[in-house]
């Protein structure tokens, strides 16, 4: 999850603890701590077990018996947990600890588990079907989390949020509406797997499939009673 610009807080209140966001950002990142504790080797190893590779899941490839840690099919749920630093983990745990708790309260605690599960799925198939043959293990929470913005879009996309936005060595704290930080993180998104190098390292086309897959999937996920494309006055009523 690529900062085009640091969303510190938005003003969106919630009317419940959302604890699966928590739990989330709790699993990952003691998934990330369990990682780097490992040697070198081991931390690879975990990676190529653990990681989602389209030749794998896709064209039927397969590892030695020692780092099959996972069968194809669960490297979908499994890598959604790795992450290969400190800042990919932080960046996704930023966006998802900021947007994610108005999402999970707009659908309730069991919907929201499947929402993000779908997403984090339909962003691995965005990025693997165009490449079925590739080794390269895809690894991150990125695809979910981008779902989780697709949808807080749609929810409230006149919400304002507070942003970090770096210009050169200078650091400008200001308020945008949601569809605008969204709307700038999309295009961010398209734009840059369209200019990618060869073997850029971002899977930009899972951030694409997670995020149309969020827009997707939250009319049919909404607790009933919450409406889409909220206008301002209407979160002012919720406090």
């Amino acid at each position: 999850m690529r900062l085009s610009v640091i969303p510190l807080r938005d003003d969106t209140p919630t009317t419940r603890y959302p604890i699966v966001t928590v739990s989330l950002i709790v699993a990952s990142s003691l998934a990330f701590l369990w990682t780097v504790s490992l040697p070198p080797h081991a931390q690879q190893a975990v990676i190529i077990g653990l990681g989602l590779i389209p030749a794998r899941l896709l064209g039927g490839a397969e590892l030695p018996a020692d780092l099959a840690l996972a069968s194809p099919p669960m490297t979908v749920l499994s890598s959604m947990f790795l992450h290969g630093g400190w800042m990919h983990l932080i960046g996704n745990m930023l966006y998802l600890w900021i947007f994610g708790n108005n999402v999970e309260d707009a659908m309730g605690h069991v919907r929201f588990i499947v929402f993000y599960l779908l997403c984090g799925l339909a962003a691995a198939l965005s990025q693997a079907l165009p490449e079925p043959d590739s080794t390269i293990p895809m690894i991150g929470a990125s695809g979910a989390v981008s779902g989780v913005l697709g949808a807080y879009l749609l929810l409230h996309p006149h919400a304002r949020v507070l942003v970090l936005i770096p210009i050169g060595f200078i650091l400008r704290l200001i308020e945008l509406p949601a569809m605008v930080v969204l709307g700038l993180w999309f295009g961010l998104q398209l734009i840059s797997e369209l200019f990618a190098a060869e073997g850029a390292g971002v899977a930009f086309r899972a951030h694409i499939g997670g995020f149309v897959a969020g827009m997707i999937l939250i009319p049919f996920f909404r607790r009933r009673g919450v409406r889409l494309f909220a206008p301002p006055q209407e979160r002012w009523r919720r406090f």
